[in-house]
């Protein structure tokens, strides 16, 4: 019919148990509502999907950083606890280390050299020469006993100087020989020996004089010694102090400088006071060489005072050039040189001689111990320096005689007795270097 409108396609559709992407969007149905819900549905349950598992990952990631940060703190504890108990530990052992005191011991007994025959040689000196009677007025008197005998020794010596001078006066001889021996002594000390004698001395007169009046204690007969008199030459007590005069300069000008030049000099000077043509009923006379000591470096015999005063400077040996004051730095030096030839005439090792020891190393231990003994508010820097050259050089020589006697004295000398000092100068804190050379040269650990 033509009026009838031409008929409708038909459009079948089949369902499909699965559609691709490209039927979803090409679909009839896509713009349904039915479609929109189910897109909506699809969305919503997707989105809930994906917020549960964000908010599961951030659940972990909060308990990897709260495990994280408690790992932190209980490392950072663990530090903690270290640190104070290595502290604690260490002020332990400091508060022992103050707590502790080691008391220097008495000296030990010298070693006595294996007994053996000894047969004196011919006297440099004639002390059996027929001379005036022995009290004369015009011989130095004999001192009365007193508590700083050694500078009383040192007195007298000036005395016999003048007294030996008077007779030259009146004895051309005696006054050509005593200048011959002196430059002989002063030649022979600067050139580290005195053997040979003394050009003339066995041949020259002169007055008798009293030894007593230059020991520090009087000496009896001794029997079977060859030189027993009451009274020798006083030419031979002139020898033995212009000798202990000599080596007290090369001391202070030699071995200021260098104080490894100390060494052979304190060997020319043991050797030369034990030789048995020096010595008086059966003694040395050493104690001329310690008056001298005495007067240029007493800190050896444990005196003190205060490096900023007169009479501190006086008491500690500063010497004075012209009425003045000489400078530190040559204080300093003198100082250095008299400690090294201190230690090297007490340091004498005689176990293999035939003669006797004239200053056994006990006096070297004597020494040292009143110099660390002294109160803190008392240490010089005179002290430290004389104590720094004593055992510089000479440390192996101090062990060989006391041991672990001797390590225990030096653990108080280098590192004590600076810790101790108010202040810290550059002459303290040598002995504290001093024990850190000996632990890197010589492996001797003292602190």
């Amino acid at each position: 019919m033509a009026e009838s409108s031409p008929s409708r396609r038909q459009s079948y559709h089949w369902a499909s148990p699965q559609r691709t992407p490209l039927e979803e969007i090409l679909g009839d149905d896509r713009n349904s509502e039915a479609r929109h819900r189910s897109l909506l549905e699809n969305a919503k349950r997707e989105h809930e999907r994906v917020r549960e598992e964000a908010e599961r990952v951030y659940r972990e990631q909060l308990q990897r950083e709260e495990r994280q940060r408690l790992l932190d703190e209980r490392r950072k504890e663990e530090e903690r606890i270290k640190l104070e108990e290595q502290l604690a530990a260490e002020r332990t052992r400091l508060n022992a280390l103050k707590a502790k005191k080691v008391a220097i011991p008495a000296p030990l007994p010298d070693p006595e050299p294996p007994a053996a025959p000894v047969a004196p040689a011919a006297p440099v000196v004639n002390r059996k020469a027929p001379a005036p009677p022995t009290t004369n007025n015009n011989a130095p008197a004999q001192p009365n006993a007193r508590p700083d005998r050694l500078t009383e020794i040192h007195k007298n010596l000036k005395v016999l100087r003048k007294f030996l001078a008077k007779q030259g006066e009146t004895n051309r001889q005696l006054k050509s020989r005593m200048g011959d021996m002196r430059r002989s002594i002063r030649k022979s000390v600067g050139q580290l020996t005195v053997s040979g004698g003394v050009p003339g001395a066995n041949k020259t007169q002169s007055q008798l004089v009293d030894p007593n009046e230059f020991l520090l204690t009087p000496r009896n007969p001794v029997e079977g010694d060859s030189f027993n008199e009451p009274a020798v030459p006083s030419l031979f007590i002139y020898i033995l102090n212009i000798l202990a005069k000599a080596a007290i300069s090369q001391f202070i000008n030699e071995a200021g400088a260098r104080p490894e030049t100390a060494d052979p000099i304190g060997v020319c000077i043991a050797a030369t006071f034990a030789d048995p043509d020096f010595l008086w009923r059966g003694g040395s006379m050493i104690d001329i060489l310690l008056a001298k000591f005495r007067i240029v470096c007493p800190v050896l015999f444990g005196y003190r005072g205060s490096e900023k005063t007169e009479q501190g400077r006086q008491r500690l040996g500063w010497w004075k050039d012209a009425g003045n004051w000489v400078p530190e730095q040559q204080h300093m030096d003198r100082m250095t040189g008299l400690g090294a030839g201190f230690a090297a005439v007490s340091l004498r090792n005689f176990a293999f001689s035939k003669k006797k020891n004239p200053y056994p190393p006990s006096n070297y231990w004597t020494a040292m111990a009143k110099m660390v003994n002294t109160p803190p508010a008392e240490i010089s820097n005179t002290q430290c320096v004389v104590l720094k050259s004593m055992i510089q050089n000479y440390e192996q020589k101090f062990i060989e005689f006391y041991g672990t006697a001797a390590v225990a004295a030096l653990r108080t000398a280098l590192i004590e007795f600076p810790a101790r000092a108010p202040h810290k100068s550059a002459a303290v804190n040598s002995l504290e270097v001093l024990a850190q050379m000996l632990k890197k040269d010589t492996g001797l650990v003292l602190g």
